[in-house]
């Protein structure tokens, strides 16, 4: 037992190096995002495309979305021996959609809900349009950081939907281990543990964090 307990934990490298990879990458892609929706220009076909994205990422289930991105592709000739057929690089790119998806919300709603009072102050102040999109960027995202740090426990919570696309992570080596064993109630049960611990070490930085940049709130 006591080797398959080890054998299920050298997953912990997998299951932290894709959620961390998604989170970084979802968290670029969601600022570029949310620049297409504050640029509320006529017409804008950027914005409506990012909404149907969101919608469409947020309204189905990151299940769904993992087996999209890693089967479908392989329907198509030309992109058949592309990434796509690599299961760490579908499994990171299908997490960091959702993740960006989600974070948008987050980011756009933390601006819009910025007092009238700074944006009339920064147009007084004659600054320009990078300007002031760097300046409210930067304070949106101080005050959307409690909510955020609950994404980043769903999407390690969620990664272990990997498993399903041959991810050897720490779900993928418990399914192995329970298929071998057929002692699902244990091993389950240590895999399941091990994604508390992880999550409550999360929530421990994210608190930190989030006091470190909130001290500004408290002057």
């Amino acid at each position: 037992m006591k080797e398959d307990i080890l054998f299920i934990m050298g997953g912990i490298p997998v299951s932290l190096g894709v959620t961390f990879s998604a989170l970084i990458i979802g968290f670029v892609l969601a600022l570029f995002m949310v620049v297409g929706l504050i640029y509320k220009e006529k017409k804008n076909p950027l914005a409506y495309l990012i909404k149907a994205l969101v919608v469409f990422l947020t309204g189905t289930p990151l299940f769904i979305q993992i087996f999209l991105v890693y089967y479908a592709p392989k329907q198509f000739a030309f992109l058949r021996g592309t990434y796509f057929d690599d299961a760490w690089f579908c499994a990171v790119f299908a997490l960091s959609l959702n993740s960006a998806a989600y974070t948008v919300q987050l980011f756009h709603g933390a601006i819009v809900n910025i007092a009238p009072g700074l944006w009339q102050a920064t147009a007084a102040l004659g600054l320009k349009r990078f300007q002031v999109l760097k300046m409210m960027l930067s304070l949106a995202l101080r005050r959307a950081l409690p909510s955020y740090s609950n994404e980043v426990v769903l999407l390690s919570k969620g990664s272990a939907l990997v498993s399903t696309i041959t991810i050897m992570d720490i779900m993928g080596r418990t399914m192995e281990v329970t298929g071998r064993t057929y002692d699902y109630l244990t091993f389950y049960a240590v895999a399941g543990a091990i994604y508390l611990v992880i999550n409550g070490l999360l929530i421990i930085g994210a608190k930190f964090v989030e006091r470190k940049l909130m001290a500004f709130e408290a002057v």
